[in-house]
């Protein structure tokens, strides 16, 4: 398929895909274009059977969020926030989280509303020094969405979440990395090389786990104890019967490197 808001590229030997935001002249805004040709674009990756997605901006910034432009503010007319949000934010939130695979977020500069909260749903977050986070929504007088209200609490805390939210100041990358908000702040210039690095190792790993953790880790913040425990039994026997789990076991015994295929 081809794509005019986004650019897709599949690495097949190293079954990792990138997806990169392609609209640089608008900071890679959401458009309802944007919105299908990201969901094709899920698709096609789970479809070539990649192991890892890097999820990127082109230019000068990784996404600010929704393009005001592609709003219908006619009187009597105007867009219906609600029902944008509910065909085309959430269900791509819902999507990345629950994709069987990891999926790191390369911030590569201003990471703006849905933007910052797009970056926020992926497992792991790697931002340029130079990057920033953005919980603009109060500018405009909205309440952040795409998760934001879920993901920040749970990340840096109460106190700092409502500080982020309520003044829609700028969080540098190294503070958000200091904070719990992200996984590493890079040097610019070898952000992209970290993500494909980081992603590369992680398609080698036993990708049925990698997406056991991700739903054990994200269960547990909602669970008793005792539930917690049951999934952990769940999984654990689930994943003991895996061609991975089997090939972990061998080739510690054999003293070797695995080799895990994802199965």
């Amino acid at each position: 398929m081809s794509y005019e808001a986004i650019n897709v590229t599949i690495d097949a030997a190293n079954q990792v895909a990138t997806i990169t935001l392609n609209r640089p002249d608008k900071l890679n805004s959401f458009t309802r274009q944007m919105h299908g040709e990201l969901a094709a674009a899920l698709d096609e990756v789970v479809a070539a059977h990649a192991r890892a997605l890097v999820l990127t901006g082109a230019g000068r910034g990784f996404c600010a969020g929704q393009d005001l432009a592609d709003l219908d503010f006619t009187p009597g007319a105007m867009t219906d926030l609600g029902d944008l949000i509910g065909e085309h934010f959430n269900p791509l939130i819902r999507r990345i989280q629950a994709l069987p695979f990891p999926v790191i977020a390369a911030v590569n500069g201003t990471a703006a509303g849905a933007g910052a909260n797009l970056a926020l749903a992926c497992d792991l977050v790697l931002a340029a020094r130079s990057a920033s986070f953005i919980q603009a929504f109060v500018k405009i007088g909205l309440v952040p969405d795409s998760g934001g209200t879920w993901f920040l609490p749970q990340r840096v805390g109460m106190a700092r979440a409502l500080g982020l939210a309520m003044t829609g100041e700028k969080l540098g990358a190294e503070k958000a990395e200091t904070w719990g908000l992200i996984w590493q702040a890079v040097d610019d210039e070898a952000l992209q090389s970290t993500a494909q690095n980081l992603a590369i190792q992680l398609a080698k790993q036993p990708t049925r786990a990698l997406a056991a953790i991700k739903q054990a880790m994200r269960h547990g913040l909602s669970a008793t104890l005792d539930e917690q425990l049951d999934l952990e039994r769940d999984l654990q026997r689930e994943l003991g019967a895996s061609h991975d789990y089997a090939e972990g076991v061998r080739a510690f015994i054999e003293k070797r490197a695995p080799r895990f295929e994802g199965r």
